[in-house]
């Protein structure tokens, strides 16, 4: 073959001068880089379970909060029964040790609380109705009120048509509609009272076998984990019901102090009713971001006789004052190692549970919050949860 043919068909060789090119940053050849498509497939396989995954997630939740929704009624009996059988619980312990059985002294906590119950039921009513029948005296002084705010509201309509003219009035066609009356309210609303009352028939009985049962209960709940958790499940148990007890009866010593203090406030400016506005107003007062509102409600109420400006003010004095007397210096020492929730994440807890469940909400969303902290707190992949509910 000739020489000629021989130097076209060898693969050109790099001199020194193409070397040096190629390290100045000359052109260099792509680099052929091989596909696998096995290693394609599992990309795409986790990409897929990772959208099902939280697709099944966002639809779990939904569910979760329809039900949460739809159940009020019930959830809300089964979690009052649990902070019920939380306060009655160091009453059937002292029993018990006392060589009660404890099916007895369940009964005795739950019949010392439907006592309790009863008692001051009929204590209101009967103050309720002895105010209903002093209310006619006030009738004088009372409609003077409305008097003078309704002559108040015409000079100001009047001084408002001179500064811009009324426009032209059309004749509107007026509808008279019949009000309602108590009866046919009653009628009306019957169904759902009575089923109210029925479920609340179930408190006492449900608080009875959560004490009776109380071992039984925590044992089996603690089974219903997988081997390498239950040690965990059962540590988290334990601290919610501290928690819950120690939520309970730090409010209890809280909305003691409140009511002596409001008592002797409201009895130093001659209130009707003191003893039993002081204990109204100083529980009232408990109830989240709405208490003081709620607590100034009663003693306005009684005093509508003899309100004035200076008594409207030093009642909002005292109950504001003691409210933050309460909220700054009593909660942090009392609850404050035991609930650690910093304020952001119980103000959304308050909105979400009083959107979901009403009044009832407001009460149970701080021992819900508290004990969901507990659990983010000791499962692994909801720690960053807990973090940020913690202060």
């Amino acid at each position: 073959m000739p020489e000629d043919a021989v130097d076209k068909l060898a693969p050109p060789v790099s001199d020194d001068a193409d070397i040096e090119q190629n390290a100045a940053g000359g052109p260099r050849e792509i680099p052929q880089v091989s596909i696998n498509r096995s290693t394609v497939a599992e990309l795409e396989r986790r990409r897929l379970v990772r959208l099902q995954t939280a697709s099944l997630t966002i639809l779990a939740v939904a569910v979760v909060l329809c039900l949460i929704f739809v159940a009020k009624l019930i959830l809300v009996v089964l979690l009052v029964s649990v902070l019920l059988s939380f306060v009655l619980a160091p009453v059937v312990d002292f029993l018990v040790v006392q060589q009660v059985p404890r099916a007895v002294a369940s009964f005795i906590a739950v019949a010392l609380l439907v006592m309790a119950t009863l008692a001051a039921t009929y204590v209101s009513y009967s103050r309720a109705i002895d105010f209903a029948h002093e209310l006619p005296k006030y009738k004088s002084h009372i409609k003077g009120i409305v008097d003078k705010v309704r002559k108040q509201a015409e000079e100001l309509e009047s001084t408002t048509e001179v500064v811009i003219p009324p426009p032209a009035e059309k004749a509107v066609p007026v509808t008279v509609q019949q009000g309602d009356s108590w009866t046919d309210m009653l009628t009306r609303n019957a169904g759902a009272v009575s089923e109210l009352a029925l479920t609340l028939t179930f408190v006492p009985f449900l608080v009875y076998f959560m004490l009776s049962w109380k071992d039984h209960v925590r044992t089996a709940s603690v089974m219903l984990f997988s081997m390498e958790n239950r040690n965990t499940a059962y540590v988290m148990l334990g601290l919610i019901s501290g928690m819950i007890r120690s939520f309970i009866v730090g409010n209890f010593i809280i909305g003691v102090f409140l009511s002596v203090c409001s008592m002797a406030a409201f009895g130093l400016m001659g209130l009707p009713y003191f003893y039993f506005v002081g204990v109204i107003s100083g529980f009232l007062s408990l109830i989240p971001y709405l208490g003081p509102i709620l607590a100034i409600v009663p003693p306005l109420f009684v005093d509508i006789g003899h309100i004035t400006l200076p008594s409207v003010i030093l009642t909002f004095i005292i109950v504001i004052g003691l409210h933050l007397i309460a909220m700054n210096v009593l909660y942090p020492k009392i609850l404050g190692k035991r609930l650690q929730l910093n304020p952001l994440a119980l103000t959304i807890s308050l909105l979400f549970w009083g959107w979901m469940w009403g009044a009832s909400g407001l009460i149970l969303a701080v021992p819900i919050t508290g004990a969901a902290k507990i659990i983010f707190d000791h499962v692994e992949r909801l720690r960053p949860f807990g973090t940020w509910l913690g202060e």
